[in-house]
Parts: structure tokens; sequence; C-alpha cells
């Protein structure tokens, strides 16, 4: 069993700053590509950011330039560094890991994280 835990959301003002983190554990062959995604009430969940196991980065438009993902393959770990925050930002945030189970087949699971308020006030 995965579980991916979330840490590092809450409430600032705009033009401030806020970090997620999201640890990956359980047992697993490898993760590849770990990343962000956000929803607000009545919209489709959004990709913000992902990374792959070797260092591609893919960013939504929106956030570009605002935001930086990084992650720790040795400490399945993924993090959002978020500056500059606006109000359109605010959402709940998503860790998302695509998991390489184990042999023999290797089969690719998609988890997720338990999600984490970040809202953004005028």
């Amino acid at each position: 069993q995965v579980q991916l835990v979330e840490s590092g959301g809450g409430s600032v003002q705009a033009g401030g700053s806020l970090r997620l983190s999201c640890i990956a554990s359980g047992s697993f062959f490898g993760i590849n590509p770990m990343g962000w995604y956000r929803q607000v009430p009545g919209k489709e969940r959004e990709l913000v950011a992902d990374m792959s196991s070797g260092g591609r980065r893919n960013y939504a438009d929106s956030v570009k330039g605002r935001f930086a993902i990084s992650r720790d393959n040795a400490k399945n770990t993924v993090y959002l560094q978020m500056n500059n925050l606006k109000p359109e930002d605010t959402a709940v945030y998503y860790c998302k890991a695509v998991v390489i189970t184990n042999p023999p087949k290797f089969p690719e699971i998609d988890y997720w994280g338990q999600g984490s308020q970040v809202t953004v006030s005028s």
C-alpha cells in the first residue's frame, strides 16, 4: 500500500509565499512523475506542476515564474514553493504520484494525497 502525506498549506495575503511538501511511503519500485494539482469548487482538478524522476519540470502557464517544483528522489518527496501568491491561487492542492509498483509486472498506479487548502486573501 502506498500513502501520500501532504503538509504546508495555509492562509496568506496576496504577494506572500507558501511551501507544500508531499512524502510517499510504502512498498514500490519507483515514482515517475510526481507533482501537484489544484481544485476549486465547481471546477475540474487542474495540473499546477509536475516533475519527472529525471528532473524534467512542467508548469501551468498561470504559475510560471511564481511557483517552483522540486523533488528529492531518495526521500520520495516533492515540494512546491509558491511565491507571489494571488487570490486566484486559492484552491485545494493535491499531490499526485505515478507509482511504479513491484515486479514482475511493474504496473503504474496513480496515487493522490489528502489535499491541502491554500487560501490567498487580497
